[in-house]
């Protein structure tokens, strides 16, 4: 074969390649490619700050040994215990959860906003409608993929080898790890009650995601129309706007969300606690009690390590959803809601 002919059909081939692979992307409905983008981002950023997760959820059901330790001790604590993979344990729950979940909130966010402007224009296009846009969709994201989160929160909840610092055997029993996966998660709460069992927690959940995730998207677009013009676009600017959305949201919304961890974990408790009248059944009675008999710090254990995962989180996740979004050529935002339309 002549090389200027072999030259000319690999130029052919790479050029059917890309076209085929241009042509597939741009086949894709934009609420497809919406969930695609945000799926991927939320899996990366859950990964990379899934130890402080983990410590976070520790501290949040004042899990025996680990109540009055700091950030950095019970990191070391759990590697001692565990190891590396001990920082990882639950975030195949999590990670199943957050896919869906991250992928249902950005994709349904952009859907109730446009479906908002369509159809009640007399609200404006202001961050009101972010704040509705936002908590709509994340109430929608909580109820999809709300199981996923108590199987997360109850294999995180369990930690080996602490069992010898309490000091008798029925106790030293009830530490060892009665889960062995998401699986067996899901077979032994729905054998004992049901679909409510797998729900167990949830309404201190959609109290708490839906001001937090109106008030994220809120916060984020009010700060973004703060910015000068040559610097909308800019990726640092919207990882600032994001994480300070995130910070401030967190803040407002995070007592409900220990209120939740609390409810999510009281069935791996010993009999003598799950008997106690004290125990928590509902938000605002767990607000309550929780106050009464923990103190009111309780209501915000883990906030310092929240805060710590969050900036990263929100930046991986802003990052990894930025570049999906360009990779997939999602149309801007107007052009995205005029095809919606």
């Amino acid at each position: 074969m002549d090389p200027s002919q072999g030259s000319t059909l690999k130029a052919n081939v790479v050029e059917l390649v890309d076209g085929s692979s241009a042509s597939f992307v741009d086949c894709l409905p934009v609420y497809v490619k919406e969930l695609i983008a945000g799926g991927a981002a939320g899996a990366f950023a859950k990964t990379a700050v899934a130890p402080l997760e983990r410590i976070k959820i520790l501290l949040q059901t004042r899990t025996e040994g680990f109540h009055s330790l700091g950030v950095f001790q019970s990191l070391r604590k759990l590697m001692k215990h565990e190891g590396v993979l001990g920082f990882y344990k639950g975030n195949g729950a999590s990670i199943l959860r957050i896919v869906p979940y991250a992928a249902l909130h950005f994709m349904t966010y952009e859907q109730y906003r446009c479906w908002i402007l369509n159809n009640y224009s007399s609200l404006g296009t202001g961050p009101l409608i972010d704040l509705l846009a936002g908590s709509a969709a994340g109430g929608t994201a909580v109820l999809c993929t709300y199981p996923l989160d108590l199987a997360r929160t109850k294999l995180a909840y369990q930690v080996k080898g602490t069992g010898a610092s309490f000091g008798n055997s029925m106790r030293s029993l009830h530490a060892q790890p009665v889960y062995h996966g998401i699986k067996d998660v899901f077979k032994s709460v729905y054998s004992e009650g049901g679909m409510r069992a797998l729900y167990r927690g949830v309404g201190p959940t959609l109290i708490g995601i839906l001001p937090y995730a109106g008030l994220k998207f809120y916060i984020y677009e009010e700060l973004k129309t703060r910015v000068p013009e040559e610097h909308q676009k800019s990726i640092v600017m919207r990882l600032s706007c994001g994480a300070l959305a995130g910070l401030f949201g967190q803040t407002f919304t995070y007592p409900l969300d220990v209120v939740r961890r609390q409810m999510q974990v009281q069935a791996l408790q010993p009999p003598a606690q799950q008997a106690d009248p004290n125990r928590v059944r509902g938000t605002i009675q767990g607000l309550a009690t929780i106050v009464r008999n923990q103190g009111w710090q309780q209501l915000f254990a883990g906030l310092s390590i929240n805060y710590v995962k969050i900036v990263p989180s929100v930046a991986i996740g802003f990052t990894a959803y930025d570049v999906m979004k360009s990779w997939l050529k999602v149309p801007p935002r107007e052009k995205s809601r005029n095809v919606s339309s």
